[in-house]
């Protein structure tokens, strides 16, 4: 049996080629989700971030959340009039941008509770950037949707 050698390369070549071209169709496929569109600007802000971590950390009372039958409660440190509380609570889901929620902060007694019905199962991570009087506070999390898990 004689091989001819010129077709045996030109079978390994046009293979090679076929399997780059697949590889690279599944690769484009592929949904890639940012964990923001305008990242670039939030690195600006990162130690505004920084500052918020360090002054949310001092205080004597944390703010802190459970996730219970009624839904995901935040509770609010005592020393700050409900009035005064204010801000936004973010939850970014890591497998699913389409689940990401933002909710306003509405303090009643201290507390928040926010319904289970309104976030999707999973787990996310928990984004709380208030201000508590004149100083703002940043918070941040893992917290599972699903389980009865509480994170302080």
């Amino acid at each position: 049996m004689k091989i001819n050698w010129k077709a045996l390369i030109a079978a390994v070549y046009v293979s090679f080629v076929s399997m780059i071209l697949v590889l690279v169709s599944m690769s484009a496929g592929q949904k890639i989700d940012l964990a923001s569109e305008d990242y670039y600007e939030e690195e600006l802000k990162f130690q505004g971030k920084i500052d918020k971590t360090q002054r949310a950390s001092q205080l004597t009372e944390p703010l802190s959340w459970t996730v219970a039958d009624s839904g995901l409660q935040i509770h609010y440190p005592s020393t700050f009039a409900d009035s005064a509380i204010s801000g936004k609570i973010s939850l970014y889901c890591p497998s699913d941008d389409r689940n990401d929620r933002q909710f306003s902060i509405h303090s009643s007694y201290h507390e928040q509770t926010i319904a289970l019905s309104q976030i999707p199962v999973g787990r996310y991570k928990i984004q709380v950037d208030w201000k508590g009087g004149t100083e703002t506070y940043w918070n941040e999390g893992v917290v599972v949707i699903g389980n009865k898990t509480r994170w302080p």
